[in-house]
């Protein structure tokens, strides 16, 4: 029996993965593509988004979400009766797409492939790391190799290297193609040093492509047949030796639930005074908009916040909105959250 191939994609919070996915589905050709989605936090919004794109060989059931914690974190409870739910189909997918977090490690969800449940039947077709080239041209993710030296120097027990930096390389490390995506933000000398910065931290032998909007022919993301599985050892980890056992205790997350809103414009400059006072690293949910029949899908990650509209709202379903909220530990969640709820609340544009 032949066995499943499956893509890992991986990427830091708001790289575009949902959006290259989205894109893969739509341009599959008839192939079979299921979908893995994982949420950091009770409560997904990716799944959603892609079961509103209106992909007539899209079902629902293609699309499976694990909500409740970090991927790489709930292999054995979570992904594994995932995948053998997926594989053990009357007719199983042709291909697999997982998802993850922004915050997961992809090294332990690669090591799960190498399990005797899962070995025989899937195969890691590759794993994809989708870079933010805007952000990494803004230095969100460089080190500043003079103000580190200076502030060892200053006090040598403190460890400078933040958890964003060590999951960005992460990411890359595992990685046998990455993308950079939302090119098109920068100008050709930016992009030589953005590229120059990637390629620093990536594994010998991955290849890198350019890529906007998430737009990346299928041809070149699946059938890579790299067997990720049977290569860990070229795919060095900080956790390394510590049982890939990591937490999340640097970041918080949580939801913000409000009414119909009256002015997309209006909810995106207010929602961009709190992203910007609170530091905020990640927004993105579903938003009801009054007199329109379809869901508002919002995206925010640092200052860039986009919106577009997707599916119509289903017979029933509550108009509600709900951004979930993704931001290092420590942020203000009790100024934070009532200044959105009041963003979420129809008003006169």
């Amino acid at each position: 029996m032949a066995k499943i191939p499956t893509t890992v994609v991986t990427g830091f919070l708001g790289a575009g993965k949902t959006t290259l996915i989205r894109s893969l589905l739509e341009n599959a050709g008839g192939r079979r593509l299921a979908v893995v989605v994982n949420e950091f936090g009770d409560v997904g919004v990716d799944g959603e988004i892609l079961r509103g794109c209106g992909i007539e060989t899209c079902s629902d059931d293609d699309i499976v979400e694990l909500a409740n914690g970090c991927i790489c974190c709930t292999v054995a409870d979570d992904f594994l009766p995932t995948m053998r739910k997926l594989i053990d189909r009357a007719d199983p997918p042709e291909h697999i797409l997982v998802e993850t977090s922004g915050l997961a490690l992809p090294k332990p969800l690669v090591k799960a492939f190498t399990w005797p449940e899962v070995r025989t039947r899937a195969t890691v077709d590759g794993v994809i790391a989708l870079i933010d080239a805007d952000a990494v041209a803004a230095g969100r993710f460089a080190h500043d190799e003079a103000a580190l030296d200076q502030a060892r120097r200053a006090d040598a027990t403190l460890d400078h290297e933040t958890p964003l930096e060590e999951l960005f390389e992460e990411q890359l490390a595992c990685a046998d193609l990455v993308v950079l995506n939302k090119t098109d933000l920068l100008d050709a000398e930016v992009m030589v040093r953005v590229e120059a910065e990637v390629r620093a931290h990536m594994r010998p032998g991955a290849k890198l492509i350019h890529a906007a909007h998430g737009r990346v022919d299928p041809a070149v993301l699946l059938g890579l047949g790299v067997a990720a599985e049977d290569d860990l050892d070229s795919r060095p980890s900080h956790h390394d030796g510590a049982d890939d056992d990591h937490d999340h205790d640097d970041f918080d997350t949580f939801v913000v639930s409000g009414e119909e809103i009256a002015s997309p414009e209006v909810l995106s400059d207010q929602l961009a005074g709190v992203i910007a006072e609170h530091d905020i690293l990640r927004l993105k949910g579903v938003v009801a908009v009054k007199g329109k029949p379809s869901r508002l899908i919002l995206q925010a990650v640092g200052p860039r916040i986009q919106t577009y509209f997707d599916r119509p709202w289903r017979a029933g379903e509550a108009r509600v909105s709900r951004l979930v909220v993704i931001a290092e530990k420590g942020v203000d969640r009790a100024a934070v959250t009532p200044r959105m709820q009041e963003a979420l609340i129809a008003t006169d544009a």
